[in-house]
């Protein structure tokens, strides 16, 4: 599934201004004889030749861990939303209370012009952030936590204040994962009343309104900002760009350069999953992150020169989702009698066979950090093992009737299970296909439509015209961003500057519907999302009996069935380069730009 490229969609198309040339591969860089490492970026489907070399814009030539650096790359990690590798900073340290973070960057930082990084530059970036609604950064506080302050301590320290009235555990990370850009270059997208106005937006009333407007309505000059020339901060710097590729050369200035051994880096354009398969079973490529396949397209791939799989834990899993606006969904006895009557393990091996693991059952966390977070909660919950004789019996607890062998709904009239999932994705509708199949035979009407792509499928779901879809849930590691799939905006739940509210089914978003709140069994009444909400602010130890009643709910009420969690499936080749990250290495889910600065990607001799 092209998750990332789904992610870039719903940006959607920035206006593109700078215009590169095409032409022949060249020498270039540092001479060091390190040769050309080809790869593809998979989170921007097809090159945009007039796309500028802006982190910022969507279709931008601006390629993560290679010539848009952030101030730190985040670990994955089982459980700690907070670890890091350097970026842009080279150390840094978080208050004990996460109520500040302080960096210290690299002290032989350049830009590939030859000028120091420095915190200027960063306090600069920072500001561009909060005009584009990041993070921590965003003008309207969100569950990440709030700046209040960017104190610029010397030329290459930064001390980044949290509003400890909304307080974040994961603030660091909002911090870290910043893009930052040279102030040389970028100074021109902010106006030089930019800090007042930040100021005044954080106020209330109509001047911290028009603020607000204002400081957003930057944000559009931002996305459409084209350098003159890539002037970047990482290992590359951008050459050219054409339809079917973009060349970077590497940039002697980088602070690591030792470590980077290709010469030159080369994105070949693709338009859909099929160009990536070609390309590796081609072995035209020497990295790729995961697009879902068939198990004979991966065989094939296997079977090319040097080919080489890496797997390792990713934080997400896919859930089939209710909408309990629409009967019979709002009752709990069909929800779990399609839990029980869909096997988990046939659909998995049909859809991801290669990049993903059955559920073991439905927590709403993914099963390798369950167990850190909810112990011996996690062998209690039901799994929900594929049972038709125990999803009949909760299908007749719901009033339905079977006639004929076919499932009607409790007043006789038909009940046909809509299922609709984005064409790209063709995991979901693969899996979807066989749900569908499994249903059927089982006397339960089914079908599945297809919608053109994943914004399209976003908003119409957000408006509540699906029955059932398909819904990224249980993504780490943060405790809150784990539940919030499940019991945050999109099931009436928002988390504004700290402040929970709640809308009813229908409105605000509202399309999965669960009752605001829900008795559980051995807990009682439970409130999802006010329990989701707490764990944005508390520490790993107390977010654990939290996250044990919330899975406990989710198990019990089921807004979504957990059908399987995702594995970080990578692809790299021997042939020209070794030194690749190791089976399970917490660096996976990053590019392999920053496998490079850490001094993994080594020649092959």
């Amino acid at each position: 599934m092209k998750r990332l490229a789904a992610v870039v969609a719903v940006l959607g198309l920035a206006a593109a201004t700078a215009a590169c040339s095409g032409g022949p591969t060249k020498s270039g860089g540092s001479g060091g004889g390190g040769g050309l490492f080809t790869t593809v970026d998979v989170l921007k489907p097809g090159l945009d030749a007039s796309g500028p070399a802006n982190p910022w814009a969507p279709k931008g030539n601006s390629f993560l861990g290679y010539n848009a650096m952030k101030l730190g790359w985040v670990r994955n990690h089982l459980t700690d939303p907070n670890q890091f590798y350097p970026g842009i900073a080279a150390k840094w340290d978080i208050a004990p209370d996460n109520s500040s973070i302080t960096l210290h960057l690299q002290p032989n930082g350049k830009w590939s012009d030859g000028k120091p990084v420095t915190a200027e530059d960063v306090k600069l970036s920072l500001g561009i952030a909060y005009t584009t609604g990041s993070t921590a950064f965003a003008v309207t506080p969100g569950a990440a936590g709030a700046a209040a302050d960017i104190q610029v301590v010397d030329d290459k320290t930064v001390k980044i204040t949290q509003d400890m009235s909304n307080p974040s555990a994961k603030f660091a990370r909002g911090v870290m994962d910043s893009f930052v850009v040279p102030a040389h270059v970028w100074s021109s997208v902010l106006p030089a009343d930019f800090w007042d106005k930040l100021k005044a937006s954080k106020g209330t009333g109509a001047e911290a309104d028009k603020a607000r407007e204002e400081i957003l309505a930057i944000g559009q000059k931002v996305l459409a900002f084209a350098p003159p020339k890539d002037v970047s901060g990482g290992p590359f710097v951008l050459e050219r760009v054409n339809p079917g590729e973009a060349l970077l050369l590497k940039n002697k200035n980088f602070y690591n350069a030792a470590n980077i051994v290709p010469d030159q880096v080369k994105f070949l354009n693709y338009s859909g999953n099929e160009q990536i398969w070609n390309y590796l079973s081609a072995g035209k490529l020497d990295q790729a992150g995961f697009t879902a396949m068939p198990t004979d397209v991966m065989n094939r791939i296997k079977q090319a020169p040097g080919s080489n799989v890496i797997r390792g834990f990713s934080p997400v899993a896919v859930g089939m989702a209710f909408n309990q606006a629409k009967k019979p969904y709002d009752n709990v006895h069909v929800r779990r009698g399609l839990a029980y009557l869909i096997d988990r393990d046939q659909v998995t091996k049909v859809a991801s066979p290669e990049g993903g693991t059955p559920a073991v059952t439905t927590s709403g966390i993914h099963q390798k950090p369950a167990q850190e977070w909810i112990g011996s909660e996690l062998a209690a919950l039901e799994p929900y093992k594929h049972d038709v004789a125990k999803a009949e019996a909760e299908f007749k607890e719901a009033g339905l009737q079977k006639k004929d062998g076919k499932w009607t709904l409790a007043d006789g009239k038909p009940w046909k299970v809509t299922m609709t999932a984005p064409a790209p994705f063709s995991d979901w509708i693969s899996a979807q296909e066989n749900i569908k199949s499994q249903l059927v035979a089982n006397g339960v009407d089914a079908e599945v439509v297809t919608v053109a792509d994943y914004p399209v499928y976003l908003e119409e779901l957000s408006a509540g015209k699906y029955d059932v879809g398909f819904w990224l849930m249980a993504l780490g590691p943060a405790p809150y961003d784990i539940f919030q799939r499940l019991y945050g905006a999109s099931n009436g739940w928002t988390n504004v500057a700290g402040k929970v509210a709640h809308s009813a089914p229908g409105k605000g978003g509202n399309w999965m519907g669960s009752a605001e709140e829900i008795d559980v069994e051995g807990i009682g009444k439970v409130n999802p999302g006010e329990l989701t909400a707490k764990l944005n602010a508390v520490s790993a130890e107390e977010a654990k009996p939290i996250m044990a009643q919330l899975a406990k709910t989710a198990n019990q009420d089921l807004p979504a069935i957990q059908l399987w969690d995702y594995v970080n499936t990578q692809f790299t080749n021997t042939t020209r380069f070794g030194g690749w990250p190791e089976q399970d290495a917490d660096v996976l889910r990053l590019p392999a730009g920053v496998w490079m600065q850490l001094g993994m990607v080594k020649k092959k001799q």
